[in-house]
């Protein structure tokens, strides 16, 4: 492949985007590729800082538009960890078979039926039976081996070094499962990402109240990554709505996405900025478990800034034990939408370091108040500086503190409390952003929410095509 050389800059600050310069004219095919990106602000910065595939040589810069091709070029001609650039154009299906054809549920489990699923529970779901009817064992053995087969197929590992760059208005990512693995070092770009529909939802009956349907796959999942930027993307449920999902027991959609952009295992110095979170229901986990300290304590450091969530119906993002900012982003949504009602923005969880500066938050429907901006969730620090609800200033600190002391209070009732129960809320949070990069909030909401709309998401930055 002829060698790549464009330069592109975007954002140099948060109040507004620098103008494309004019790229480079091609170089000669044996001279490097170079690809300049822009820098991030924020924990992607910190420790090796984060340039993605910037150094490939000439022959691993691929561009790519199918799912095949995109396998290929992130094993890099046997050597994936090797910095490389992939460039999607248009297009490219996650379900997508090797000779074109759309993979549906009937493809990698034939024989599976979701109702005849449903009613090896009981007509309420309560507990499954493999003798109730008798294709029950045979559907949950499909329901695994179908799952498998589409996780085989849908889900992508991006290795470390790799810059991933959308071209143009029209890069997108449908159904795929992309997977940060470990990997370090990586920029992804100028993507719209859909999550993927999971065929095999799996229904569990001690989930909550009346039992809950538990989806597999990610948009985009990170798994002991580090050094990470997601800049300028889109995420959505896109053409596949939880109100045209089938219906499940109680009347309820079945749910068959799982989260959005996910990070967990020890995740670590990661930057999310300018994207959109949009038409979704669990959108963002930061940590997996209360139960993972061992891997998570003193790791999960992320800086959102400048994201777009509407819709967004909670966890945007929910935390456990990490040193995440969150600050200029701007939330939308209503208590009364009919596919993803709001249930809360920013989630407090155990052990989490909140810093959250200068957001807008616009709820609206019947009861909406900034109590929803934020769920405590077991969460003893948070500290919040000048955000605003409906563009007045709002004291999200109090709503933190209010509702822990509601939580552990109840929580100090039980024979044995939990230890998180005994402790004092704080805004103490044992560490400042600026103490660790340099940034600067916008601190009027007007300009937050202008800021945000004419920027974040995919399709804004300018990459020369072709060359």
């Amino acid at each position: 492949m002829a060698a790549l050389a464009f330069v592109l800059a975007l954002g140099a600050g948060p109040a507004a985007a620098a103008e494309p310069r004019t790229p480079a004219a091609p170089t000669d095919p044996t001279a490097s590729a170079a690809l300049d990106v822009g820098a991030p602000t924020g924990w992607a910065t910190a420790g090796a800082g984060t340039t993605g595939g910037a150094g490939a040589a000439p022959d691993s810069v691929h561009v790519v538009s199918s799912r095949a091709e995109l396998a290929e070029a992130l094993a890099n001609d046997g050597d994936p960890a090797a910095p490389k650039v992939i460039l999607v154009r248009g297009a490219i299906f996650g379900n997508e078979a090797d000779d074109g054809r759309l993979l549906e549920a009937g493809d990698y489990a034939p024989g599976w039926d979701l109702e005849r699923y449903m009613a090896c529970f009981g007509p309420e779901g309560t507990e499954w039976s493999d003798s109730r009817h008798p294709w029950c064992g045979e559907q949950r053995r499909l329901r695994t081996t179908g799952s498998n087969a589409q996780k085989r197929q849908i889900q992508l590992t991006v290795p470390s070094n790799t810059t991933l760059l959308g071209l143009g208005r029209d890069a997108r990512l449908l159904g795929v499962n992309l997977s940060i693995n470990t990997g370090r070092n990586i920029i992804v770009r100028n993507l719209e990402l859909e999550a993927p529909v999971d065929h095999f939802p799996s229904w569990d009956p001690w989930d909550g109240e009346q039992g809950a349907w538990n989806a597999r796959f990610d948009a985009l999942s990170v798994i002991t990554g580090a050094n990470i930027w997601i800049d300028h993307c889109t995420f959505s449920d896109g053409r596949f709505p939880n109100g045209e999902a089938p219906t499940g027991f109680h009347g309820e959609p079945v749910e068959r996405h799982d989260g959005l952009l996910d990070m967990e295992d020890g995740t670590d110095l990661v930057t999310v900025s300018y994207s959109r979170f949009t038409d979704h229901s669990k959108t963002m986990l930061v940590g997996s478990g209360d139960g993972r300290g061992d891997r998570d304590r003193g790791r999960l450091r992320i800086t959102f800034h400048h994201n777009l969530f509407a819709d967004s119906a909670q966890r945007s993002p929910r935390v456990r034990f990490g040193q995440v900012h969150v600050y200029n982003n701007y939330f939308t949504g209503s208590t009364d939408d009919p596919d993803y009602p709001m249930h809360y923005g920013i989630g407090v969880g155990l052990e989490s370091m909140v810093v959250s500066e200068y957001n807008a938050f616009d709820y609206t429907g019947p009861g909406a108040s900034a109590e929803l901006a934020l769920a405590n969730l077991n969460g003893h620090q948070f500290l919040d500086r000048g955000s605003w609800f409906r563009d007045r200033p709002t004291d999200l600190n109090a709503v933190a503190r209010r509702q822990f002391e509601v939580r552990a209070a109840e929580a100090r009732a039980t024979p044995e409390p939990p230890e998180w129960a005994l402790r004092e809320f704080t805004t103490d949070v044992g560490w400042a952003p600026a103490d660790v990069y340099d940034y600067r909030p916008q601190r009027d909401p007007r300009a937050v929410r202008a800021t945000v709309l004419a920027l974040a998401g995919a399709g804004r930055v300018a990459v020369p095509w072709p060359w």
